[in-house]
């Protein structure tokens, strides 16, 4: 019953923190029988807490064990399905003994149940896939040796990418790979040979990889998603659209680059030279990069300006609505989390835990006050306090609205006024996608 109250809640943060989750194959995940669940461990928390969001069926997860460092915590995260493994370049936790894990976990498998466990063994927010542990091919070689074959055991991987994953509305693309048989190296790991599991581990690095956006190095990462973000466009006709066309970008980029890092280095960096002087010219003419994509037509772009500023007055008061209701606990959730950590992969899983709490103590609060002054009855209570979120996010987006339209008028001014930077600034624009690309 916690488990699923608490999916209900968490999940619901997640799908207000995240503005597109984009499953691919999902079917793969929802199988019958029992399965372990593979995946990258880039987000922390908040990679376990999206395959629970996926999966049909209740997870249970291998984590480390220094999370079990009390007898609280340790109830409650038992009680949630968590598992602990002391790591070897961890100090041991009280409490928790690896071969008491090893056999939970083959009693879940045994019962026909799903286990999730992320072979890297820890979590960075890097786009590389680290080396992969060999435990979770153990894991599932000796269940099978222990029930002579006969479990059916599937093993599904699934890849984790995040755009911005700090980032509040920001996507998710999770790609779901399929099953892996493990028969073949059952033999060789009842015989007592010492392989098979790395053998095992080996494909599983393969299967994850191909589910990857493809990085082989973190040097360049940084760059590379930058200049992927410069390339992106709405304004591109393609037959995919949200998530799932703008991670296929970074995925293409990246291959395209990791070729170049080895067929022609010396082309990287006038690759990043031209980046960051595009880059500079967009800052100093305050340019969306995706504008730059767009046919201009002074009068086509004079009446969509005019049909939005009629949306933003009709839009403003509910946007005052939506401040004056979240903009605190919005500020107040960045603030805390900065000074509850530095680390990038622990911001949404930090922010969402703490906007579970404040938002509706806020919203209460302001229940309480008009109630108080004049005394309403439970349903509009119960209106007003679900009604809030819908404002904020209405205010939220009606704030980047408004931020697009005036990028969209100063466009068109510069596009008047500075006709031949904006050339400039759009061919090179091209010739850096063609450099990187080739020719359509």
């Amino acid at each position: 019953m916690l488990y699923y109250f608490l999916k209900l809640i968490i999940g619901t943060g997640v799908k207000l923190f995240y503005k597109e989750i984009n499953v691919n194959n999902l079917a793969n995940l929802n199988t019958k029988g029992p399965k372990i669940i593979i995946a990258n461990h880039p987000q922390t928390l908040m990679d376990g807490w999206i395959l629970a969001q996926i999966s049909d069926d209740r997870v249970y997860a291998v984590v480390k064990g220094t999370f079990f460092d009390n007898k609280l915590k340790n109830w409650f995260l038992r009680s949630l399905g968590l598992i602990p493994i002391n790591r070897a370049t961890e100090s041991k936790t009280q409490g928790v003994n690896n071969l008491s894990s090893f056999e939970a976990c083959y009693r879940i498998l045994e019962e026909g149940k799903t286990l999730v466990i992320f072979p890297e063994g820890n979590s960075f927010a890097e786009r590389v896939l680290r080396e992969l542990k060999t435990g979770t091919a153990r894991i599932a070689l000796e269940v099978e040796k222990r029930n002579d074959a006969k479990l059916d055991l599937s093993i599904i991987p699934v890849g984790l990418i995040y755009l911005q994953a700090e980032k509040f509305r920001s996507s998710i693309q999770v790609n779901v790979g399929e099953r892996i048989d493990i028969l073949p190296y059952l033999e060789e790991y009842s015989s007592g040979a010492g392989s098979a599991h790395k053998k095992l581990t080996e494909v599983f690095r393969v299967s994850l990889e191909n589910l990857l956006v493809g990085s082989h190095t973190a040097e360049y990462e940084e760059s590379i998603d930058a200049i992927a973000k410069l390339l992106e466009s709405k304004y591109i006709e393609s037959d995919e659209d949200g998530v799932r066309k703008d991670v296929n970008l970074v995925k293409d980029t990246y291959a395209r680059i990791n070729d170049i890092i080895v067929s022609e280095p010396l082309k990287l960096d006038e690759i990043f030279s031209m980046y960051e002087r595009i880059k500079l010219q967009l800052q100093q003419l305050e340019i969306k990069a995706e504008f730059l994509d767009r046919n201009y037509r002074p009068w086509m772009f004079v009446r969509q300006i005019a049909f939005s500023a009629i949306f933003i007055a009709l839009a403003l008061p509910f946007y005052i609505i939506g401040l004056f209701c979240n903009l605190i606990q919005f500020k107040l959730v960045d603030w805390m989390t900065l000074k509850v950590t530095q680390s990038v992969e622990y911001f949404a899983p930090i922010a969402i835990l703490m906007s579970l709490v404040l938002y509706p103590l806020y919203y209460w609060g302001i229940v309480s006050v008009i109630d108080y002054y004049l005394s309403i009855t439970f349903w509009p209570k119960f209106i007003l306090f679900f009604s809030f979120p819908v404002f904020g996010l209405m205010a939220y987006y009606t704030h980047y609205y408004i931020k697009h339209v005036s990028l969209k008028a100063h466009f068109m001014y510069m596009m008047s006024n500075e006709k031949d930077k904006m050339r400039t600034i759009r061919r090179e624009r091209e010739e850096l996608r063609t450099m990187i690309f080739g020719k359509n």
